[in-house]
């Protein structure tokens, strides 16, 4: 079996390929405002209609390119001949008990993913996947079980939002909206914040990611704030100093573990990136920006692992000087999965040494649990490429 930072080199992008006569069109959904820009340039067209594009594409949920009103019949015909915007199918919505909502999406090539949405009284979260499984093989996380495949596309990544955004603005009532403002105003946002956090390491995919990040943020898109939007990492240090240049939002460390002992049994990628090192490229992610108030730990309680008193004053002293909170996720168990949560009375006290400590520490709540959509559960379906997952059962 391949370790985690041998499969680290084997992540490369993978282009879907369409067989048959007619040329493969372009797909606009991925395509944030420079790529658009430059799209409309390569064809002879100003470099204002991207905007135009945009606002159709990502602000009203537009597919067909007749709908778009403002935009010459012309410009509409040729790129209908050359371009399209086309998202994943949803194959299954499943409601959980709390309101938390999970939809499969089938991808090209037979593989699936899955996007999840998290209502709360002040705001709804939505939880995107990045790649089609994940190769860096975290041993509490079910979508590591699944292997490895391909990287998605910025489109790919995109669409998760794009699609929704528009099966939940649906059932919001419109009686506020007009057709001369922006349907994704704030009185009728369903989605307020947007975090990568399902399937797959994000930094991984970083080109990718980044586009679809840059549409997310965009005032011509979705016009969230930078705040709002997390990439989560297991800790790819390279691509983790390259995104405090390229990047500018929130992030969230998934650590698991206060010493390298512990995390490299859990957490196979600190072999090539250990804890000090990964914790010096946050310092430096940080760095001389006052506007990045702090970062998030995540920290996933496993009884008998990293779950004792000696752990959390450990935890406490490792983290000492950097700006970060603290949130601890008790275990969701899946199939296979040898791991069993943390009693609630051991991850409170757990909490306690950390509060006293001086950190805002919090613990999540489990939501979607009954329906496979509660942190580390999510699976999709994964054509594995890997070869990680029969030699795990060899």
């Amino acid at each position: 079996m391949p370790e985690a930072p041998e499969l680290l080199e084997q992540v490369i992008e993978q282009p879907i390929t369409i067989t048959g006569n007619k040329p493969q069109k372009v797909n606009l959904l991925g395509m944030d405002l420079p790529h658009l820009k430059a799209f409309f340039t390569e064809i002879g067209e100003k470099p204002f209609r991207a905007v135009q594009i945009l606002k159709w594409i990502h602000q009203f949920g537009v597919d067909n390119f007749d709908d778009m009103s403002n935009v010459s019949q012309a410009l509409r015909q040729r790129l209908s001949d050359i371009a399209e915007i086309r998202a994943p199918q949803v194959v299954l919505e499943q409601k959980a008990s709390d309101g938390t909502t999970k939809w499969l999406m089938r991808l090209d090539g037979g593989n699936s993913i899955e996007t999840v949405f998290i209502p709360e009284d002040n705001r709804g979260t939505l939880c995107v996947s990045s790649q089609v499984g994940c190769a860096l093989d975290c041993s509490f996380c079910s979508t590591a079980r699944q292997g490895f495949n391909r990287n998605l596309s910025s489109a790919e990544i995109i669409a998760q939002l794009w699609t929704a955004n528009k099966m939940l603005n649906e059932r919001i009532p419109k009686t506020e909206a007009s057709p001369n403002k922006n349907s994704q105003n704030e009185t009728r946002r369903a989605i307020t914040n947007v975090v990568l956090m399902g399937m797959g390491e994000p930094l991984l995919n970083f080109d990718n990611v980044v586009q679809a990040v840059h549409l997310m943020v965009d005032d011509n898109a979705y016009g969230l704030s930078k705040r709002r939007v997390t990439i989560s990492t297991v800790g790819v240090i390279p691509a983790l100093k390259r995104l405090r240049e390229e990047c500018d939002v929130s992030l969230a460390l998934s650590l698991h573990a206060p010493n390298d002992a512990i995390r490299e049994k859990i957490v196979p990628l600190n072999k090539k990136y250990p804890i000090k090192e990964l914790l010096d490229a946050c310092r430096y992610y940080f760095s001389g920006d006052t506007k990045k108030k702090q970062f998030t730990i995540e920290y996933v309680m496993l009884a008998g692992i990293n779950d004792s008193t000696r752990n959390a004053h450990e935890l406490a002293r490792l983290l000492r000087k950097l700006p970060c909170k603290i949130n601890l996720i008790p275990f969701n168990p899946f199939p296979e999965s040898d791991y069993v949560s943390s009693r609630m009375q051991v991850i409170k006290q757990f909490r306690d040494i950390l509060q006293k400590a001086g950190y805002v520490t919090m613990i999540r709540k489990t939501r979607g649990e009954d329906i496979d959509a509660a942190c580390g559960q999510l699976a999709g379906k994964v054509k594995d490429k890997s070869r990680r997952v029969n030699s795990d059962k060899s």
